[in-house]
């Protein structure tokens, strides 16, 4: 499906999350892709050694200037930085976004500059940018980057989203490809942050949660790498939706970018500056969120929730952001329940999923994730998609037709890996 591709991870070592230690052998077997690892000091040197195009540059830093507005600086006085030291943040963050890019696809510009080997490029059909912490103590953080690479609009136009994981979580950018290539549209990294039961809620801002948020919700919230259309802005009859790229219109991504403010990064844990997009998703937008974990001695599993991004009372909100970072792009998501086992209610969601990441795709296409993981021997560990939804190759049912999920990794076991 991905022969020839690769996977670029851009880090040194990993921040203590699972995901961020790049296992070869998964990619190469299940995916059937390489990774290839460039250590981030390659950012600093484009950056600084003038290896980027020129003019694309100039571009790009008068399209921020006009479309990417600047929100309050929430940081202590005393840690906020000057005007100019902001202004020099915009231009290298503007720089490492040419960079991560020609690393990713290259650039035949650089080869005119006569850096052929820079041009080349590594064909990544997906990326992941390691960050914290050596990097965000020192440099700008990748916030900027990694949310208009993930997006489907930049100084260029419209366009494919890229595929850019956080923290280098290559197993949230492994979801993030996957439904990225299901959906044509472009992908939502967040932390899943917290559960909000409706009591918790009475209790910080006095207002009873109805509807949709009565069972309580999640909130899910990145340091800035989710892609701006998931603020909704973009419409289909008359309605928020997140667009296949060739879909959207020049208005609709300007939309996008007016409803997101480039809050100046939390200094007091990236002390290296830099700007985190900020923006509500709203509501009423269908979404199924994903999650691939690897087990030792299993090998990967794959978790999946179909929900809904929703809305919340005027000032329920901001006083909730208030309780986390209100420098960061927020969705508060509702899962459907099914009043059993993980999907019992809301908490249990939250408390059976397997990390604080989660890859959140535009619509309910959790069956097709579930035969693409079939296809590719990956058992699903947890999922609420209806059972007449699902499908599976016929050979499953010979593993257990009255134990689908026993059956699954049994089958996925049995057959191994596709490229294995």
């Amino acid at each position: 499906m991905m022969r020839g591709k690769s996977y670029l991870a851009v880090g040194t070592s990993s921040m203590g999350i699972a995901g961020s230690f790049i296992d070869p052998d998964l990619f190469q077997d299940y995916l059937g892709i390489r990774v290839e690892n460039v250590d981030m000091c390659e950012l600093d040197r484009r950056a600084v050694e003038g290896i980027y195009d020129k003019a694309e540059y100039e571009k790009a830093l008068a399209w921020a200037k006009k479309f990417c507005k600047e929100g309050k600086d929430i940081n202590k006085k005393r840690l906020q930085k000057s005007r100019a030291a902001k202004d020099a943040d915009w231009e290298y963050v503007i720089k490492m976004t040419l960079a991560l890019r020609d690393l990713m696809v290259g650039n035949p510009v650089l080869a005119e500059m006569g850096l052929g080997e820079e041009a080349v490029g590594r064909n990544a059909i997906a990326a992941g940018f390691q960050g914290q912490r050596q990097w965000t103590d020192y440099k700008p953080n990748g916030d900027f980057s990694e949310a208009i690479l993930n997006s489907s609009f930049d100084w260029n136009g419209i366009r494919a989203p890229y595929i850019v994981a956080t923290e280098n979580d290559a197993l949230n950018g492994i979801c993030m490809l996957l439904m990225c290539l299901l959906t044509n549209r472009a992908q939502i990294f967040a932390d899943v942050r917290t559960f909000w039961s409706a009591d918790a809620v009475k209790r910080v801002t006095g207002k009873r949660m109805t509807g949709l948020n009565a069972n309580g919700f999640i909130h899910l919230l990145s340091s800035g790498a989710a892609c701006l259309d998931a603020t909704g802005k973009q419409r289909f009859k008359g309605k928020p939706t997140m667009k296949p790229f060739w879909e959207i219109t020049a208005k609709e991504a300007e939309a996008c970018l007016k409803a997101t403010r480039w809050m100046p990064a939390n200094a007091e844990y990236f002390r290296g500056g830099g700007f985190s997009s900020s923006f509500l998703s709203e509501g009423g937008m269908p979404m199924t969120m994903t999650r691939i974990s690897r087990v030792k001695g299993l090998g990967p599993v794959l978790q999946i929730a179909e929900g809904w991004s929703t809305t919340l009372p005027a000032g329920v909100s901001d006083t909730l952001m208030a309780r986390t970072d209100p420098t960061w792009p927020c969705t508060w998501f509702v899962p459907r329940l099914t009043g059993k086992g993980a999907f019992r209610d809301v908490y249990s969601v939250m408390n059976n999923w397997s990390a604080n990441h989660g890859a959140i795709s535009y619509g309910h296409i959790g069956a097709d994730l579930t035969t693409l993981a079939a296809m590719l021997r990956i058992p699903v560990a947890m999922s609420n998609v209806p059972t007449e939804q699902v499908f599976r190759p016929h050979a499953w049912g010979l593993f257990g037709v009255d134990d689908p999920i026993g059956a699954d990794y049994r089958a996925c076991k049995n057959f191994g890996p596709i490229y294995g």
